[in-house]
């Protein structure tokens, strides 16, 4: 055996060894396997860092673009909220449109970040029904996965393979080439959920589901959580008077979070602002104290919020608990003379002063050191407070900033990579294109694109790509191919579709499906040219069953919504053992039917 081979083996597989044990980051395990490629001299040192200038790496890096402008506009938000509407509470009905929703839309973004989006909405029916977090969780997950199969750009390995493919002299695949076994995957594994769901996925006879941050707040305070939303008629005894005038505080115990007229909206409104016929309201209280208010005033029941949906959402909107520090310039005033309202446009619903407290008007009340002020309103509003040194903020929360106003830039700048890769143009020029354009018309700015860029992945990619380069250059990925084509040798063609299935999925399983399909993909081709089979579908094979990781939560999906649902790794044992042989099923009978 050739000396260089020998030397790429072993750092194939200590590579191995290193990425199965999971001791040191995945991407770092990347970068000193391509730097002992250089170091070794298996490879030139322009070799060991091509795989940073790879079409790979820069259509990866602009998927993460156009993802996250059109994440940023909140279209993605209104989708989920449509879908979610459309599930309602039914078990079967949620897996089955979320499953859908969400594979179909991770076949143009990221999986992970598909499935984050849905993962809120997920847990707001959770925690409203009281169905566990562990029965819908994990079919959305592996809904993600699987739907990352319907695209060229669905997932990593997918996106890895066109290069892989090209390098060795062959024609890559077009966008939609692998749409037809992706399609059969999904919809495979959606059906599976709903026919054993209720056998395989934990916590079906449950009611226990874990309380939430603000769950906690409005339960540790005795907080009221009902919002109502009315509109104000003509003639109402409202209509004409001041938000202090209308008694709404200390009468009824009931905040106003928010007025609108038009498109117009204002939060938390200034204690004189003055009530008008026609304008909507969102009223914070007890639900019967917002009746009683309502019914004195002659207000009329909105059944839709309109311009005050944000609020009834836990993503956008909330309560916080908010402390006075020392030396804060709201020491020694009241909420009236220091204008948190009109400062902030936030609600203070409850103060806790020298251990008492206080509700309904809390107006006039002088604020010291250590108080304590429970206030609601929407995240963005919120995070002001925290950005200043007169408040720390105690609860949690993620402010996302939806500019809604680059909707349409963002779906233009987005389709029009679409339409690129469509045509012709190479996956990493479209998407790259696409990201430049939002940049450029002001979707993102060049920092947020920077942001949006998982490096981690970047350099996964870029230090592993060298390694099989290596393999095909030093004759290791063909040398590891005869010995598996003993294994095999006269055997039914079907025999070596199985073998390629069974190989990817146990990588996947043992290592990232990045790096997978890296050490698969020279291996494969060099099977298929050795029995003279089309080395090119053996290659996507191998790239689609890289997403055969359900039996353990090694795939960043399952590692993402682990938490979120409770699992175990028995519980992936249980339900991934099913979804696997699925998977090998469909996948074998699909590329025998399709590509073979």
């Amino acid at each position: 055996m050739d000396s260089s081979i020998l030397l790429v083996l072993a750092v194939l597989a200590v590579t191995v060894f290193f990425l199965v044990v999971d001791v040191v980051r995945i991407d770092v395990v990347a970068i000193v396997c391509m730097l002992a490629l250089g170091w070794t001299g298996v490879l030139s040192p322009k070799e060991v860092f091509s795989g940073f200038s790879s079409n790979a790496v820069m259509a990866m890096m602009g998927v993460m673009i156009l993802g996250q402008g059109i994440a940023g506009t909140g279209i993605m938000d209104l989708f989920s909220a449509a879908v979610i509407r459309k599930a309602g509470t039914d078990r079967k009905k949620i897996i089955g449109l979320m499953s859908l929703s969400v594979g179909l839309l991770s076949g143009f973004v990221q999986n992970i970040g598909a499935a984050a989006l849905f993962l809120p909405g997920i847990l707001n029916i959770s925690r409203r029904e009281k169905i566990p977090p562990s029965a819908l969780i994990m079919p959305i997950g592996f809904a993600a996965i699987l739907g990352g199969t319907l695209t060229m750009i669905g997932s990593g390995p997918l996106i890895l393979i066109n290069d892989l493919i090209r390098d060795f002299g062959l024609e890559p695949y077009t966008f939609f080439s692998v749409t037809p076994v992706g399609v059969l995957l999904l919809i495979a594994g959606t059906s599976y959920f709903l026919v054993f769901g209720k056998y395989i996925l934990p916590g079906q006879d449950s009611g226990e589901v874990p309380l939430s941050v603000q769950d906690r707040i409005i339960e540790a305070f005795h907080l009221p959580h009902h919002i109502g939303h009315y509109r104000i008629p003509g003639g109402s005894t409202l209509a004409s008077t001041t938000t202090e005038e209308s008694g709404v505080w200390d009468r009824y115990r009931v905040n106003v979070l928010g007025i609108s007229e038009g498109r117009e909206a204002e939060y938390a409104p200034w204690r004189e602002t003055i009530f008008q016929v026609g304008q909507e309201l969102a009223l914070l209280g007890k639900e019967e104290d917002v009746a009683a208010f309502a019914s004195d005033h002659g207000l009329i029941p909105v059944d839709e919020p309109g311009r005050f949906k944000g609020l009834n959402d836990p993503v956008r909107a909330g309560f916080a608990e908010v402390i006075i520090p020392p030396r804060s310039e709201m020491l020694g005033k009241s909420i009236r003379q220091f204008s948190l309202r009109k400062r902030y446009a936030v609600e203070p619903v409850m103060l806790f002063s020298k251990g008492e407290e206080i509700r309904g008007d809390l107006s006039d009340h002088q604020i010291l050191p250590g108080d304590i002020l429970i206030v609601h309103g929407l995240w963005e509003k919120i995070s002001a407070l925290k950005n200043e040194t007169d408040f720390v903020v105690a609860t949690p929360f993620v402010a996302e900033t939806k500019v809604r106003t680059r909707t349409w830039a963002a779906l233009a700048c987005f389709l029009g990579a679409i339409t690129l890769v469509l045509t012709g143009a190479p996956i990493s020029l479209a998407f790259f294109t696409g990201a430049a354009a939002m940049v450029l018309v002001g979707v993102l700015s060049i920092q947020e694109a920077y942001n949006a860029i998982e490096w981690k992945v970047v350099f996964l990619l870029g230090g592993l790509i060298p390694l099989g380069t290596a393999m095909q250059k030093t004759g290791a990925a063909a040398f590891m191919a005869e010995k598996l084509m003993a294994l095999v040798q006269g055997g039914h063609p079907l025999l070596m579709v199985l073998t390629v299935s069974l190989l990817s999925t146990v990588f996947s399983l043992l290592m990232s499906n990045v790096g997978a399909i890296m050490v698969l993909a020279p291996l494969v081709m060099n099977m298929g040219f050795m029995v003279g089979m089309d080395p090119r579908p053996l290659a996507l094979l191998a790239a689609v069953c890289a997403a055969n990781s359900f039996l353990l939560p090694t795939h960043q999906v399952n590692a993402f919504l682990m938490s979120s649902g409770g699992y175990r790794n028995a519980d992936y044992l249980k339900a991934g053992g099913g979804m696997t042989l699925i998977f090998l099923l469909v996948a074998v009978a699909a590329f025998q039917i399709f590509y073979f």
